[in-house]
């Protein structure tokens, strides 16, 4: 049985970020609050109602990071490496509840509107515009590289995204008395953190369920590895992220002939090479047959 000889060059995610970026967001979360109840705004207290969830997310992905960087052991063979994955559609979770509240108290503000205290919300919303965006580039390089965070990178981006909505709204009621706009921008505000949730969701269940990634063809694998001489068929496949940094493949490999180990070791590294620089499959666990009688498909369930 063959074990993996490459390894894909990781992105080292700087967990520190974290640290500053829950601190400014815990900052503007109370000044939102209070902001809010003292201007009654809704907008503004929605706002705050985010960055709390931004809070939590935050700290989520802070235990899932350190707990993905213990080492392996006797009871978790694998370690907690799969923890960001969780985090990460948790946070995706809790951005769409967050919106469905978001909706429930626009639509009952538009029924019943109330007068808001434009002046402190556009100070808030510009505060909140500071704090969300030093946090966004704090964390805009390792969301480029990892799932969990990019659930807090987005979290704080909508959070942005959300003062910016609440800044045009405070300006709008401040000069011409639009007061309906305060529920409009949280109803928008909402749709937003819907569509980016969903999608986060969606690619956090994908690699849990542990589905062939998207850009991942079996067929092409084995178009490739049945080019390498001494090789008959590959089959009875698995690739899966176990996360994002590892991308493993499992699978039957028929040998053309009844060769020796020492040879198959020769053999499993050629195959091993094609995996990684062709698919960037760095993590492979092959078994060896020559005419074993067992179903034949790329495809087997197990």
């Amino acid at each position: 049985m063959g074990q993996d000889h490459v390894h894909i060059h990781k992105h080292q995610v700087e967990g520190k970020n974290l640290y500053y970026s829950i601190v400014l967001n815990v900052v503007i979360t109370l000044a939102q609050i209070v902001g809010g109840i003292i201007s009654n705004s809704l907008a503004l207290i929605s706002d705050a109602l985010h960055n709390f969830s931004d809070v939590l997310s935050l700290v989520f992905s802070l235990v899932a990071h350190k707990l993905s960087r213990r080492k392996a052991s006797l009871d978790q063979t694998f370690g907690f490496k799969r923890a960001e994955l969780l985090a990460a559609f948790v946070n995706a979770a809790t951005l769409i509840i967050v919106a469905c509240i978001l909706v429930y108290g626009a639509i009952e503000r538009l029924i019943n509107p109330h007068p808001i205290e434009s002046t402190l919300v556009i100070w808030l919303a510009l505060l909140g515009i500071v704090v969300n965006g030093l946090s966004v580039i704090l964390l805009k390089k390792d969301a480029d590289h990892n799932l969990n965070m990019k659930s807090a990178y987005l979290h704080l981006l909508t959070d942005m995204m959300a003062s910016v909505a609440v800044l045009v709204g405070g300006l709008l009621m401040k000069f011409y008395g639009w007061f309906w706009v305060d529920s409009v921008m949280t109803i928008l505000i909402a749709i937003y953190l819907i569509v980016v949730g969903s999608d986060l969701i969606i690619k956090s269940t994908k690699m849990l369920m542990l589905f062939t990634p998207d850009n991942i063809d079996i067929k092409a694998i084995v178009r490739e590895v049945h080019k390498i001489e001494g090789v008959n068929k590959l089959h009875h496949i698995h690739v899966w992220h176990l996360n994002e940094e590892e991308l493993h493949l499992e699978a039957h490999l028929d040998c053309s002939e009844d060769i020796k180990m020492s040879e198959f070791n020769d053999l499993l590294f050629k195959v091993e090479e094609v995996l990684f620089h062709q698919f960037g499959i760095n993590h492979i666990n092959i078994q060896p047959e020559f005419k074993k009688e067992d179903p034949k498909d790329y495809i087997v369930q197990d």
